[in-house]
């Protein structure tokens, strides 16, 4: 039997009440919900989200404003580039799509800063379309059910095949079982302390019953740490720009971090991505 059935009736009792999967959230909604979610604890996006869609509703309400209104609401939830991408992508789909948020994975991978997971979970979620969607919790319920092995390792297109061949034919069934899987992996099936004993699909585990082996292949980089790093500076040089309605002269921006080498090579990565402006008086986010 399919492990689809046990998670579907699994997250009917289980899964959370997330905004983005409540009746009537919006495709645009979903959109900015998947944005943001990159890399960032649910609950630090539900408030930011809902105080963002009550102010920019429409991607209309949201492409009429400077891209420096967003970044200033995105204000700490890191990686800015995705606030300025997310601005862009307002701008194209009221220029190009009639302010609508496109349906196809096509359309969807078209729009600035939409990668091959967005597009489909806007599709899968937001439209009722029947794609695999795949994120790290998918990958290493995957990894574990279905092949056996205690880690997913590095991302491939394989990953999208086995969850193809998870999906059921339903429509509606095959999104929640999206949804049940990615929920799966980030409640039960986590990644240092899985909670075998509550898992509805435990009896059908591959790795479970080959007796928990050690993985053994290529594991995924691992991401470096933020103090001391140079995202941290990034970060520390945009909360000066977001907080000052003024140009923030070199003398402030010096004050925010004591290796100048360091910094120096912050505030060039942010000119060059875009995310900061280069004044005859300082420096500001871009209009």
């Amino acid at each position: 039997m399919s492990i689809a059935e046990p998670l579907v009736a699994w997250f009917a009792r289980h899964g959370r009440d997330l905004p983005w999967r409540r009746p009537g959230f919006t495709a645009w909604g979903t959109l900015v919900s998947e944005f943001m979610l990159q890399q960032t604890p649910v609950a630090r996006v539900i408030p930011r989200l809902e105080e963002w869609l009550e102010r920019w509703p429409t991607p209309a309400d949201l492409a009429a404003v400077p891209v420096s209104e967003a970044l200033r609401a995105w204000d700490r939830l890191g990686y800015p580039r995705r606030a300025m991408y997310l601005h862009a992508c307002a701008v194209a789909i009221t220029e190009r799509h009639g302010g609508v948020v496109p349906h196809s994975v096509e359309e969807l991978l078209a729009l600035p800063g939409v990668g091959d997971y967005t597009a489909r979970a806007v599709a899968a979620f937001a439209y009722g379309h029947r794609h695999p969607v795949v994120d790290t919790n998918v990958r290493r319920v995957l990894a574990r059910a279905i092949s056996g092995h205690g880690e997913a390792g590095p991302p491939s297109r394989r990953d999208l095949a086995t969850m193809e061949a998870v999906l059921p034919d339903s429509l509606e069934t095959a999104r929640l079982t999206n949804a049940a899987v990615m929920e799966l992996g980030a409640l039960v099936c986590t990644a240092r302390s899985p909670r075998c004993e509550e898992c509805p699909i435990a009896a059908r585990c591959a790795w479970r019953a080959a007796g928990y082996p050690e993985f053994e292949g290529r594991r995924a980089p691992v991401q470096k740490r933020f103090e001391g790093s140079d995202r941290q500076v990034r970060g520390l040089v945009m909360a000066l720009l977001r907080n000052s309605e003024l140009p923030v002269t070199d003398a402030e921006i010096e004050g925010v971090w004591p290796d100048a080498r360091q910094l120096d090579r912050a505030v060039k990565s942010l000119l060059r991505d875009g995310l900061a402006i280069r004044l005859d008086d300082g420096y500001s986010l871009p209009e």
